[in-house]
């Protein structure tokens, strides 16, 4: 039985965060991990994942360097929080309640 407590969703809202990746990134495997568990703390977390080969538009557009990346936009679109790396989960977890 898991007794992690959940986050109250009036703390995170509806936050949309956006990973980068690329094939056979480590990095990468690790920081979706670290979304999964954000996204089950905080049900109402919503993760894209876009491959930056297949998106390098996109990519290039919001200015990805490396990867992984994690971008996390406000209500408005703005951008509240980026993560060059691997985040940490308290870091995505504060950064999903800065969103709001």
């Amino acid at each position: 039985m898991d007794s992690t407590p959940a986050v109250d969703p009036e703390a995170t809202g509806d936050a949309q965060l956006t990973l980068y990746t690329s094939a056979f990134c480590e990095p990468c495997m690790q920081t979706r991990a670290v979304l999964s568990e954000a996204a089950r703390l905080a049900p109402r977390i919503a993760v894209t994942e876009l491959d930056v080969a297949r998106n390098s538009e996109r990519a290039e557009q919001d200015r990805i360097r490396v990867t992984p990346t994690v971008i996390v936009h406000g209500a408005d679109g703005s951008e509240v929080f980026r993560a060059e790396g691997v985040p940490t989960l308290a870091q995505v977890l504060a950064a999903a309640a800065k969103a709001l």
